[in-house]
């Protein structure tokens, strides 16, 4: 059950109108790793979690905190799109700089949104439903999470350099502060969820080794560039991270299977066949006629 507080989690008002800003800010409201996108995946995964408590309410809370950060995004291109020229002739008339404002307004904030928000990306992309991931592991959904807080953060970090504006710099600092407590809780909920023993790496963990291919593809970095450069990483020697192996580095990657040779496909299908096309052809004929 959902309730909502009329009250904003933090202040949304710029100190002036900017369309032009209003058009960037979309990315984090509807772009792939916009606001939408967290609080949804963060909700269907609650959703869809299967252990009540802890973990069930940490994916919930955060995912309704979420939708409150969508919104204050919307809120804030709301107010941004305030007063915005509707035309060249009335952007020219209020300022000498209007023509530039008038250019970098998203036409559809005011033709489909009325002068607000839309839950699209920055280029009016509609936001969609694919850009969420929920797949019932937890360690492998919460290692996707830090991602997205990571991606979100990066975002917002760099339209913030992309105004002056006070107030809206005040608001993006609050949600760059959010994002660094989200990373921090999403490292913290994998290291909880390894020492409860409920899921390990590699994910998913309670599927059994590969047999006898463990030991020869399990932990091999196999180096396709030239050079050996890659060589120097963490990932080519030493304890693998999962402590189950030792990783090696392999710079002579070899095949294992021969060239694959595909038989003639179905004729009523009509591929084209290599060296049968014609037997193909008469064929198909003959059943046709």
């Amino acid at each position: 059950m959902f309730s909502h507080v009329k009250d904003l989690q933090f202040e949304a008002k710029p100190d002036g109108p900017d369309a032009a800003f209003a058009r960037r800010l979309q990315e984090v409201l509807g772009g792939k790793w916009g606001e939408m996108t967290v609080a949804n995946q963060y909700l269907f995964q609650g959703w869809n979690c299967r252990l009540p408590g802890k973990y069930k309410d940490l994916l919930l809370d955060v995912g309704t905190e979420e939708m409150g950060h969508v919104e204050m995004i919307v809120t804030m291109i709301t107010r941004l799109l305030d007063n915005a020229p509707l035309s060249l002739t009335e952007g020219i008339a209020e300022d000498p700089g209007g023509a530039a404002t008038y250019a970098g307004e998203n036409p559809a904030h005011f033709i489909h949104g009325g002068g607000g928000a839309l839950p699209t990306d920055s280029n009016g992309v509609p936001w969609n439903g694919a850009f969420i991931t929920a797949s019932g592991n937890l360690l492998a959904d919460f290692q996707l999470n830090v991602t997205a807080e990571a991606q979100g953060r990066l975002q917002v970090a760099r339209l913030f350099h992309m105004t002056d504006d006070p107030g809206v710099k005040q608001m993006l600092r609050f949600l760059l502060a959010r994002d660094t407590m989200h990373q921090n809780m999403w490292l913290a909920a994998i290291e909880q969820l390894k020492e409860d023993g409920l899921e390990e790496m590699p994910v998913p963990e309670a599927f059994p080794d590969s047999g006898e291919l463990t030991a020869e593809y399990s932990y091999t970095y196999l180096g396709f560039s030239s050079g050996t450069d890659a060589a120097q990483g963490r990932w080519a020697s030493g304890p693998s991270p999962d402590g189950k192996g030792e990783f090696r580095y392999d710079d002579n990657p070899r095949a294992n299977a021969p060239e694959p040779v595909l038989p003639p496909g179905d004729p009523r299908l009509y591929g084209t066949n290599p060296g049968v096309a014609g037997s193909v052809v008469n064929t198909v004929k003959s059943k046709l006629t």
